[in-house]
């Protein structure tokens, strides 16, 4: 009887706890909706159940970010001296910050901005717009570069072009720069924009720029004999530009012999240089020699890698070396461009020269790191020192109060902002802070944490933590189930969701494997999976029996595992369409992949697969060897199929 008492008691209060959580759960969700929703007065009333939370200080910041524009100085200041070094702390900085570049207080604005941590284009203009106030001329010779900004130019920056107008600091060179890299893009809105900051009577002809925009190939046919002023060449510029994005052999022609072969040189070399970028991003074998007729054009790193990459098709290696030769320090860091520096020289006899660039990357569990220590003679290897944080390393971690409150948003589903605190939080931590807090976030299962701090330590290691593999048996059946080798499964699921069970992308692909539902629903029918429906795709079993048939089909369809992770990524019908002409050395297929995203997503799969490998199975095969060569295109096509 006394047991039994004792027992109710026990789990009133375990009811009692858990209704609580509930309904703070509710209130935290409450006060974030009504944050997104601008709603102060409904954000006040969750609040108050708040008071003492572990995101009371969230509450708080949203409190002062839906008032900043009444905010007293005193009360940010207060928040950022309870707040200094952290997240929050540094986010209502940068709003504040804003704020006070509204209010034009440019002393309060200069004394605020030091300790800001994250970069952000609009507080860089409003820092340049403050030193123009108190009378800093080469701010305004520093303050163009915001016009090699590719993205939409938000407020700030457009209050800043506003300031150097004023100033008679806006000549007109940068502007038109600016126009020209809107339109080779696509941007035509931000293009227009760029244009309104020229003189009036510097802007192109209304008509003729709405023609150049919408039907290019007319206004070429019947363009203008007067090529003055330069409103009128540039018009034809942007009207080549938009032809090459939808017919590039048109253009080509335009500007042999059309209207383009009237502009002057510097005009045709420019254009055969954004010409050139485009054939060598759709492989085609004009690429180099249209780059050779932009002559002495200056190339942007973008260009000069698309040159790269059209010359490693075309086992032209000077050329490779040339290109790589003229990209910015920055670019030319890149541990792809390091080990294709090194391949080049390999090619042209410079061992010793070919030796020194694979050694500069060697070492690393990254992709052409790997390729590289191959090239040294090496393989793959988990590098020492091993290090598992121990208890009490976990218990410090869990005392981090900006990890506790990342842990506990992820806890409620706000995943964003749960992720820039954790990543605020761990930017400084030593190595072993480092293992300690993804040991905190693999028992919490936010296995994409787990590996992304795992993965920042530099001398003291945990793989297992980079490379985990909860699930295991889940993925051993299935990979074994469809002839799948488990490394390879393992390493598409690391790359797709990081192990997150309920992640969902922007496009709607769901679970372990981000498996689309057009394709779960195709798969499904195909394998004749019983018990289907679109709410089970994100269930574990359900997505890695559906992912890893997907995967099968792709490898079937492709026959070749680059191939095969290049059209789980990016569809079969462009995976097939990128294949090349002739025999092409895999590595060199992976690097030429047309889309950035899956580029880099193929690289990372198959790296993944090698380490998966070496933890798994002690061995692995060489990285190169798993690349291998990707035969020509052809042969039969398979089953109708989602893409």
């Amino acid at each position: 009887m006394i047991y039994r008492h004792f027992l109710n008691i026990a789990l009133a209060c375990a009811a009692l706890a858990a209704g609580g959580a509930q309904a703070n759960d509710e209130a935290v969700l409450g006060a974030y909706d009504a944050f997104r929703a601008g709603d102060p007065d409904r954000l006040e009333r969750h609040a108050r159940a708040l008071e003492g939370h572990t995101l009371a200080p969230w509450v708080e910041y949203w409190r002062l970010k839906l008032r900043i524009e009444d905010a007293a100085a005193q009360d940010v200041g207060r928040y950022l001296a309870r707040h200094a070094h952290t997240y929050l702390g540094d986010q209502l900085r940068a709003d504040w910050l804003k704020e006070l570049a509204r209010r034009e207080d440019w002393n309060a604005f200069e004394r605020e901005l030091g300790p800001l941590v994250e970069d952000d284009l609009e507080i860089r203009c409003h820092a340049w717009r403050a030193r123009l106030a108190r009378g800093d001329a080469p701010a305004a010779i520093e303050a163009r570069a915001v016009w090699l900004e590719l993205r939409e130019l938000p407020e700030g920056c457009q209050k800043l072009v506003g300031a150097l107008r004023a100033r008679g600091a806006v000549d007109e060179e940068p502007i038109w720069q600016r126009a020209r890299l809107q339109f080779h893009y696509g941007y035509v809105t931000a293009a227009r924009r760029a244009l309104e900051h020229l003189p009036a009577a510097a802007r192109p002809d209304e008509r003729l720029l709405a023609q150049a925009v919408t039907a290019p190939r007319q206004l070429l046919a019947r363009a203008p004999r007067e090529l003055e002023p330069r409103a009128a060449r540039e018009v034809l510029v942007f009207a080549l530009l938009r032809l090459a994005r939808s017919d590039l052999d048109a253009a080509v022609q335009a500007l042999r012999e059309g209207a383009g072969a009237r502009l002057p040189q510097a005009e045709r070399e420019y254009l055969w240089a954004r010409i050139a970028t485009l054939a060598a991003f759709g492989h085609r074998d004009e690429a180099l020699d249209w780059f050779a007729h932009a002559g002495a054009a200056p190339l942007e790193d973008t260009q000069l890698a698309w040159k790269a990459r059209a010359a490693l098709r075309a086992g032209r290696w000077q050329t490779v070396l040339d290109a790589i030769g003229r990209m910015s320090p920055h670019a030319d860091l890149d541990l792809a461009w390091t080990y294709w520096s090194g391949r080049a020289r390999q090619a042209l006899g410079d061992a010793e020269g070919a030796r020194a660039h694979y050694q500069r990357i060697a070492g690393q569990p990254l992709y052409y790191s790997v390729l590289a220590t191959e090239e040294l003679g090496g393989e793959a290897s988990i590098p020492l020192p091993h290090h598992e944080a121990g208890e009490v390393e976990v218990d410090a971690a869990r005392a981090n109060v900006e990890l506790a409150r990342a842990l506990e948003l992820y806890r409620v589903g706000l995943r964003t902002e749960a992720t820039r605190e954790w990543m605020f939080a761990v930017r400084h931590m030593s190595d072993r802070r480092l293992l300690a807090a993804a040991e905190l976030a693999r028992r919490a299962a936010v296995f994409d944490r787990a590996i992304g701090t795992a993965s920042r330590t530099e001398l003291l290691h945990d793989y297992r933590m980079r490379y985990p593999a909860p699930y295991r048996d889940v993925f051993r059946e299935y990979a074994g189930a469809y002839g799948l080798e488990e490394a390879w499964v393992l390493g598409t699921v690391r790359q797709e969701s990081r192990f997150i069970s309920e992640a969902r992308s922007g496009s709607g692909a769901a679970g372990l494997m981000q498996i689309l539902p057009d394709t779960a629903r195709w798969v499904a029918r195909r394998i004749g999976y019983k018990g289907y429906s679109p709410k089970r795709v994100a269930e574990v079993e359900t997505n890695v029996t559906l992912g890893a048939r997907y995967l099968q089909h792709m490898l079937e369809r492709t026959g070749h595992p680059v191939l095969a992770s290049t059209a789980y990524n990016a569809g079969p019908s462009r995976a097939l369409r990128w294949q090349p002409a002739r025999p092409l050395e895999g590595a060199i297929f992976v690097e030429s992949i047309p889309l950035d995203e899956t580029r880099e997503y193929v690289k990372r799969v198959m790296a993944n697969t090698v380490h998966y490998a070496l933890l798994l199975e002690g061995r692995s095969l060489p990285l190169r060897q798993r690349l291998g060569t990707i035969a020509p295109r052809g042969g039969a096509a398979g089953a109708p199929e989602p893409d």
